[in-house]
């Protein structure tokens, strides 16, 4: 008996389903016509039911703006009446009628189209960042740029300044929670909002121009890392005849060259790139650290790149801790560690506090007695320091400032022509990075100074490239089975 019931359940409800799909796949936007706005009567909700309307309601409610769509849903899917919402949201009754008309004119014309969601709504793609400064309170900016659908929406405003509504269907995210992350962005100042279209506050480097930038870095960097090894050879071979104990001696001299050979290619570096002048609006913005004020205690700024196919050495970051605040513009001074994204190196990177760069300075002044046993237990396990009888010392380059540069004349002209060298070497390259970045800068970002100077700076990364041929030629060398904590840290006192 239940066989035979079920078997007419399904017939029943087969001849059902198919009038009711001939009925939806005819309807079109001009059926929203039926829904009457100004109806003040109860039962809209069960109305829209029966004409089969509520599915394709729905479906528009998620691509038109919350100035329309708070009223709209109100109305028709809470069944409120025009008098209620007029009350709650504290607007004339008309104001909610004229709302709900155009509503309905948007809801029309959307149910009318054939969407087409964009690219990004079915293969997401990926930006990678490099970040300069301090972070915000919360993690920013990085709590926003580690998330995919973020990404994806810089990238999109980036290449083409949007509206909210056209977001929305790039990335292929309801309108609602596309608001609420445009809202979160533009507060955390990654985008800013010009009329009614959202765009990227930060450059975005194209895949094409890395992967020229990337070939014209692999030609030079045979002659490049040769220039800076022989300037810091140099150096070395000076410090050791004029002042011994300039490296404190906690450290053998191959594990010193992961950090001094780092510190060298800053020093080419910054010997190369060119100040840039500032007019007061652009000094009125930028902190104490150098980098671009932000909410919630930041002062940060970064640079986007899209992925590519061309190989792009490892990135080698800096990061450290001065320590204490107050010394936060004496750059010279205190700990740094190089992260290096070479095989299994960065499981030995740890950040630290100002404590801990207390702690480590203490030490180095052999006044570790004085540090508390919770920082020094810390500052062990990561490497930095090691016990002895007598107390902790440093395991970690200790280079004492005020002998870091004891050179005679005849010593320090030399050094600065080998320096030279190696600076009309990375000029090439900078140049030619520069050149990229300046046929890429987007109408919007054409008159940041400071942002594009910042993009020029960072795209031209050559500690990656010379720690990279340094490894090829064996100036030095990595053994995963030694002990490889505190590689590539060391301490300026």
């Amino acid at each position: 008996f239940s066989a035979w019931v079920w078997r007419i359940a399904r017939n029943r409800y087969a001849r059902w389903a198919k009038a009711k799909r001939k009925y939806a796949d005819n309807i079109d936007g001009s059926d929203i016509d039926e829904l009457d706005i100004a109806d003040e009567s109860d039962g809209v909700l069960e109305n829209m039911i029966q004409n089969e309307q509520l599915n394709a309601l729905r479906r528009e409610l998620a691509f038109i703006s919350s100035d329309y769509r708070n009223v709209v849903v109100e109305y028709y899917i809470k069944n409120k009446s025009v008098s209620d919402i007029a009350a709650s949201l504290s607007l004339p009754e008309g104001t909610v009628k004229s709302k709900l008309f155009r509503a309905r004119k948007i809801l029309k014309e959307g149910m009318n189209m054939a969407r087409e969601f964009g690219k990004m709504s079915y293969a997401p793609e990926n930006i990678s960042f490099i970040n300069n400064g301090i972070c915000g309170k919360d993690g920013e900016p990085w709590k926003y740029i580690s998330r995919l659908l973020c990404k994806n929406i810089l990238l999109a405003a980036y290449r083409n300044p949007s509206t909210a509504e056209e977001l929305s269907i790039e990335v292929g995210v309801a309108l609602p929670y596309m608001e609420a992350e445009l809202r979160e962005l533009v507060n955390a100042t990654l985008m800013k909002k010009n009329g009614d279209k959202y765009e990227t506050n930060f450059f975005i480097v194209s895949a094409e121009a890395q992967e020229k930038i990337y070939a014209h870095l692999a030609g030079i960097t045979p002659e490049l890392t040769k220039a800076v090894i022989a300037a810091l050879e140099y150096k070395v071979k000076c410090l050791n005849e004029n002042c011994p104990d300039w490296n404190g001696g906690y450290q053998p001299y191959d594990k010193m060259k992961w950090a001094l050979l780092m510190d060298e290619t800053d020093n080419i570096r910054l010997l190369m790139i060119e100040p840039f002048s500032k007019d007061d609006s652009d000094l009125s913005k930028i902190g104490p650290w150098g980098h671009t004020v932000r909410p919630n205690g930041g002062e940060w700024d970064i640079l986007g790149m899209e992925s590519c196919r061309e190989h792009c050495p490892n990135f080698v970051g800096l990061y450290g801790c001065v320590s204490s605040p107050e010394e936060k513009n004496l750059p010279e001074i205190g700990f740094r560690q190089f992260h290096f994204q070479y095989r299994g190196i960065s499981k030995n990177f740890h950040g630290i506090n100002y404590d801990d760069g207390e702690g480590i300075l203490s030490v180095a002044k052999g006044n570790s007695a004085k540090v508390d046993g919770a920082i020094l237990s810390r500052l062990e396990s990561y490497g930095y320091i090691k016990k002895t009888d007598d107390g902790y010392i440093p395991n970690i380059l200790v280079m004492r400032k005020e002998s870091a540069y004891k050179m005679t004349k005849d010593e320090k002209a030399e050094y600065d022509a080998l320096c030279k060298k190696a600076v009309e070497i990375s000029k090439r390259h900078y140049l030619f990075c520069r050149e990229l970045i300046y046929k890429e800068i987007p109408e919007f970002l054409r008159d940041d100074v400071f942002q594009i100077e910042h993009a020029c700076a960072n795209i031209f990364d050559i500690r990656g490239a010379v720690l990279e041929e340094a490894l090829r030629t064996g100036y030095i060398s990595y053994d995963e089975n030694a002990d490889n904590r505190g590689l590539g840290a060391y301490l300026r006192i």
